[in-house]
């Protein structure tokens, strides 16, 4: 029990900080308005540090895979594989908040008038992959640019081979030290995002509570259906009926580690236990597991869904328009990957979601408040996720 609140800890004095704001914006919103700049400055600290984190975190993935990238075959299956998932969770999550549609935030459309522009769709999509000036790519405002620009200097940095070591290990230590950095500004996520609670509390009045609480409950219902019906699904293409029945009987240790951990990470050795009494090859699992368990994430492809749709809803915009849900799609692919290895790494997905949309901040606190929420069962979908994975793999490459 101990380890579990441990491991619980910060999602348990987050919803306290949460608790505690929204008691005061609804007890004295008079005060919110004072303690709103400690949510201002969490949000800061956590813009100039995200930031860089990606730049180091993406390249030094790429240019770390010299060696993996000699096994061809597996890598394709494997990129094909993840996509297939990361992409059928999303559309799956996309047709249940359509089913099931939530009720917006009635007042709120107004703080989104003034980021919107007139440029036409050719300059956006040339803004959102590329900027004319090096240091504009270090700004919130451009993080699919920086991604791009990540991922160029990850695989230049492989290419340049023993030339480019010294680059290699330089990325590979700022990764480190920014990832220690963010930890640290997430010490004070629960007084900042109470914070900024207390005042949302306060300006919108007591409906934001039924608003979080139904699109919580969708995700959790739909992920619920998702982790057994299409899980069984991909274990039934994998293997068959033998494979349905090997997966789940193998699947339990993995989950329960995956819940009582709260991270994909420490379910790693508990899925490759698995993977092997499932009789998947070493050769097979041995590769999956570990990168699938950076840049596959189940979960993460639908709590994304999930709170861009939270985020149109808070700003009264149509979230089911064609273009939205192509990007929504598109994002989801960039969440999935990015936000795997990083402490908190799905709040990266809120800022690239701002940049491309271009959402007013406002919109921020409320979906890293369901991503936080809906994290333990997002854990498990990404965790075990990489074991039903791994089939899969197996079914379609011999070893």
């Amino acid at each position: 029990m101990k380890e579990v609140l441990k491991n619980y800890s910060g999602i348990l004095f987050l919803l306290l900080g949460i608790t505690v704001g929204s008691i005061i914006g609804i007890v004295a919103p008079g005060v919110a308005d004072y303690i709103k700049p400690l949510g201002d400055i969490f949000l800061n600290l956590l813009f100039v540090s995200v930031v860089p984190l990606v730049f180091f975190a993406v390249s030094n993935s790429i240019a770390s895979l010299e060696q993996q990238s000699r096994f061809g075959k597996i890598m394709v299956t494997m990129a094909f594989t993840f996509l297939f998932f990361i992409l059928t969770a999303a559309v799956f999550t996309i047709f249940a908040v359509y089913l099931f549609p939530l009720s917006g935030i009635s007042g709120s459309k107004e703080v989104v008038e003034a980021a919107s522009d007139n440029d036409s769709w050719g300059n956006r999509i040339v803004s959102f992959f590329t900027v004319g000036e090096f240091t504009q790519l270090f700004s919130r405002q451009n993080m699919l640019a920086l991604l791009i620009f990540a991922f160029m200097t990850g695989f230049s940095a492989r290419k340049a081979g023993e030339s480019g070591q010294v680059f290699r290990a330089f990325i590979a230590s700022g990764y480190e030290v920014m990832k220690e950095l963010l930890l640290l500004v997430m010490k004070i996520a629960p007084v900042g995002l109470g914070a900024y609670f207390a005042y949302q509390v306060a300006t919108l009045g007591p409906q934001l509570f039924g608003f979080y609480a139904k699109p919580l409950g969708l995700y959790y219902i739909a992920g619920i259906i998702y982790f057994l019906v299409f899980f069984s699904l991909y274990a039934f293409m994998a293997n068959g009926q033998n494979g349905v029945k090997s997966f789940w009987k193998n699947a339990i240790y993995p989950t329960l580690t995956a819940l009582s951990t709260c991270s994909s990470f420490a379910t790693m050795p508990a899925n490759l236990q698995a993977a092997a009494k499932i009789g998947i090859p070493g050769q097979i699992s041995n590769i999956v597991v570990p990168i699938g368990t950076t840049l596959h994430k189940n979960g993460s492809s639908m709590s994304s869904i999930i709170k861009i749709y939270v985020a149109f809803l808070i700003i009264g915009r149509d979230f089911f328009d064609p273009m939205n849900l192509l990007l929504a799609l598109g994002i989801t692919v960039f969440v999935s990957i990015v936000a795997g290895g990083i402490p908190n790494g799905g709040y990266i997905g809120e800022m690239l979601m701002i940049s491309v949309y271009q959402l007013p901040q406002e919109a921020i606190p409320a979906v890293m408040i369901i991503g936080t929420l809906v994290d333990p069962l997002a854990t498990v979908l990404n965790a075990v996720g990489q074991l039903v994975a791994s089939m899969f793999v197996s079914r379609f490459v011999k070893v």
